[in-house]
């Protein structure tokens, strides 16, 4: 900085603030980029905010949020009463939980077994294949679902029956629904999960494999010792993300293959805001539960962050 803007603190304001301008002029195109998902982000994220005041008031539609009176945290002590709400985070927890072990870990398997793989034309192919499933809403998949474990027309039952066994009625089942559950969510999702990997794979030096291979090692040690250690930040920061997201046990995929026979093990946080807020028309009880929810995941991801951070270099901040 010159000598005369240290000495002048009026100037040097002045000169950051040209500077600034300048550097507002030359990138003037991204900020504009940027104003779209800046403003998506403030009306549809953040404006609604106002709305969980509804979780401490009891809420009158005619009254309005500002004229409802003030409940004394009610919805919440009669939330931590409610066998049925005590029920839904039992099974958020454990669906969120399998869903995040099998979720989480198959891509990572998936992505590093396609690496593998010398023939580019199959990979390619594998990996298109393996995309598609994630474009189809979970309407078009639950239906496909219902039709394949038709105890009447699927073929899964089809096939148990071809040996003898007898039909299985796989969606009103309280063990098989879960299993259900996850390999459909796997099948789904495994391919798209997978494209991050699969590009930080691609941007390893091939100077690490040269030199394993000129020390012995073969395919399946290179994966274990260079492959798999240099994914470690990626697979960190997503593990943090995705623990965010803890109590979301899978809204979509459970609303359209669920029904009042495995309410006991398949009604999670989510469906159970939906019957309570929408279907019963208890907006205030239901902001409540959303809000104890999303204070929950704020907490655990907060928690496992700092904890990463002690004891690695990597973190989500």
């Amino acid at each position: 900085m010159e000598p005369h803007l240290k000495a002048n603190p009026t100037l040097r304001t002045a000169a950051d603030g040209v500077i600034l301008w300048k550097k507002l002029k030359r990138m003037k195109m991204l900020y504009l980029m940027l104003l779209l998902p800046a403003v998506h982000l403030a009306v549809f994220h953040y404006a609604p905010m106002y709305g969980v005041l509804i979780a401490f008031k009891d809420y009158r539609v005619g009254l309005g949020i500002w004229g409802s009176p003030w409940n004394n945290f009610e919805h919440f002590r009669y939330m931590l009463d409610d066998f049925v709400f005590l029920r839904a985070l039992r099974n958020t927890f454990l669906i969120s939980l399998l869903r995040l072990f099998f979720g989480f870990t198959m891509p990572i398997i998936f992505a590093l077994m396609l690496n593998e793989l010398r023939t580019r034309f199959f990979k390619r192919a594998i990996q298109s294949l393996s995309y598609l499933p994630h474009f189809l809403s979970w309407v078009i998949v639950a239906s496909m679902v219902v039709e394949i474990v038709s105890p009447q027309r699927g073929i899964l039952n089809y096939v148990i029956t071809l040996f003898g066994g007898d039909p299985i009625n796989f969606l009103s089942s309280k063990l098989f629904f879960i299993p259900l559950l996850l390999i459909t969510d796997v099948w789904k999702e495994i391919g798209w999960a997978s494209i991050i990997y699969l590009a930080s794979i691609a941007s390893i030096s091939p100077e690490l494999y040269e030199a394993a291979e000129s020390d012995g090692a073969n395919r399946y040690q290179k994966m274990i010792y260079i492959t798999l250690p240099s994914l470690i930040p990626v697979i960190t920061i997503l593990f943090l993300l995705r623990l965010g997201h803890i109590l979301s046990g899978g809204f979509d995929q459970i609303l359209n293959l669920y029904n009042p026979l495995v309410y006991e093990v398949a009604d999670i946080i989510d469906t159970y805001v939906y019957r309570v807020g929408l279907l019963e028309v208890r907006f205030d009880y239901s902001a409540a539960v959303g809000l104890f929810k999303n204070v929950v995941g704020v907490i655990l991801l907060v928690t496992v962050n700092q904890f990463v951070r002690k004891h690695s270099d990597y973190g989500v901040w």
